[in-house]
């Protein structure tokens, strides 16, 4: 039997076990749950091979700090649902354990309505949204940017910095905008809050289904109506990165204004800071030595010891932002004009030092 059904057949069996259903289940509502095991099976939360959760199998246990996120029995245990203190993880988590039924249809999970994000903010009254939030909420913020750069000239090269990574999936730091400071917000500027969409369409599972994740775009559609795919949508009619064309989705502009943050962060690291940078999915820290000037990178040169070292607070705080932008993808959905005012932020503050024509672009 291919290991998939064997899964499959576990996780049913274990959910039948644990949740009070009635004694004479019911074929189709056997069937139903069936459905949604595989459901969750085919998504990223139950992704037995993901690096989400397999990324520490060398160590054999996954650290504290990131236990709860990665390890289901770590997730049940910060709910407290297992009966311990809610809110921490005493233990490393264990491998291998995605994301699954009791990470969410637990009283615990039902009841949690305030989650705190990086920069100490609590938001409260997200009801469904708040166990997504959890672990959609990035682990950096504008305040932890704006520690690291205190003291420090905007343009000098400091031995005492480093890139920070927002991480990974941060759907919800960038939904709430400035109400919790996901990106690094330039001082001085006024900057969008939670993205308030229309009623039925505000939150988490209004949108992507709960058990595969995959965004239900057919309601999206039928309020959008003239086009077939999300990415064309757009209710904001400004030329935001300044190509003339406004004919096509959000999602294009801030695409345009993410090319153009890359391509100034190279100029600025060459010109300013004088070592070229390059960035790359591919390894952490993401930022690299361009050993060879192309704008390339070797796999195996993207790796820890070839690291950009070069950092000024202004490189780090725009590199930062293009971060943010590239870790949540569906950022044009999740809350556009928060989007397009970090990514023109970050442009208008290296402009300063480098040839920025910024009077073609607008900020919403």
């Amino acid at each position: 039997m291919p290991l998939s059904s064997l899964r499959t057949r576990f996780v049913l069996v274990l959910a039948l076990c644990l949740a009070p259903v009635p004694a004479a289940l019911a074929d189709e509502e056997l069937t139903g749950l069936t459905e949604l095991v595989e459901k969750w099976l085919a998504s990223p939360h139950g992704d037995y091979d993901s690096l989400s959760f397999t990324y520490w199998n060398e160590e054999g246990e996954i650290p504290v700090n990131c236990a709860h996120c990665h390890s289901e029995p770590s997730f049940v245990a910060w709910l407290g649902a297992d009966g311990s203190e809610p809110g921490v993880v005493e233990h490393p988590g264990a491998i291998n354990s995605p994301i699954g039924c009791a990470s969410c249809h637990t009283s615990a999970a039902h009841a949690l309505d305030a989650v705190s994000f990086p920069s100490g903010v609590t938001v409260d009254g997200l009801g469904w949204n708040a166990v997504c939030t959890v672990c959609h909420q990035g682990r950096q913020s504008t305040d932890q940017v704006m520690r690291a750069v205190e003291g420090k000239d905007l343009d000098e090269v400091s031995e005492e910095l480093s890139f920070l990574n927002i991480h990974y999936g941060v759907a919800a730091a960038v939904m709430h905008g400035a109400e919790v400071r996901g990106g690094f917000q330039y001082p001085g500027r006024d900057y969008a809050g939670r993205f308030q969409h229309v009623a039925g369409a505000d939150n988490c599972v209004a949108c992507h289904d709960a058990h595969s994740t995959q965004v239900e775009v057919d309601g999206c559609l039928s309020c959008h109506r003239g086009v077939d795919d999300i990415r064309a949508i757009r209710t904001r009619h400004g030329d935001f990165d300044g190509d003339g064309d406004i004919a096509g989705g959000i999602h294009g502009e801030i695409l345009g204004l993410q090319t153009q943050l890359y391509d100034a962060i190279r100029t600025y690291a060459e010109e300013v800071a004088g070592a070229p940078i390059v960035y790359t999915d591919a390894g952490f820290p993401y930022f690299f030595r361009d050993l060879h000037g192309t704008g390339e990178i070797a796999r195996e040169e993207a790796i820890f010891p070839n690291r950009y070292q070069s950092w000024t607070p202004r490189l780090l705080q725009a590199a930062y932002n293009y971060q943010v932008a590239k870790k949540d993808p569906g950022g044009y959905v999740h809350n556009p004009a928060y989007m397009l005012q970090l990514l023109h932020d970050s442009l208008e503050s290296l402009s300063e030092q480098i040839d920025i024509d910024m009077g073609r672009l607008s900020r919403p």
